[in-house]
């Protein structure tokens, strides 16, 4: 597997801003290139992964990040390196 091209600690944030700030981090990358995003437990833990994906992301890997957090690593996609809302 590739080494994140960067990481993000959002566990102090909640939904839905969790994902936004995944998707602006997505939004720096290039297409194949790893993001490692820091989440708490719960909701964001499951809404940022479900969201990504939605979006044509590939969520390489979810792990135990402490007690109650969780690693989240995403594979930007293939043709995604415009970004923007749609």
């Amino acid at each position: 597997m590739t080494a994140p091209r960067a990481v993000v600690d959002l566990r102090p944030f909640a939904c839905p801003l969790t994902f936004v700030k995944t998707r602006i981090a997505l939004e720096r990358l290039g297409p194949g290139e790893v993001l490692e995003v820091w989440l708490a437990g719960g909701e964001p833990a499951e809404s940022v992964p479900r969201s990504a994906e939605e979006e044509g992301h590939r969520v390489l890997r979810v792990e135990p990040l402490g007690e109650r957090d969780v690693r989240v690593l995403l594979e930007k996609r293939a043709g995604a390196e415009t970004g923007g809302w749609p």
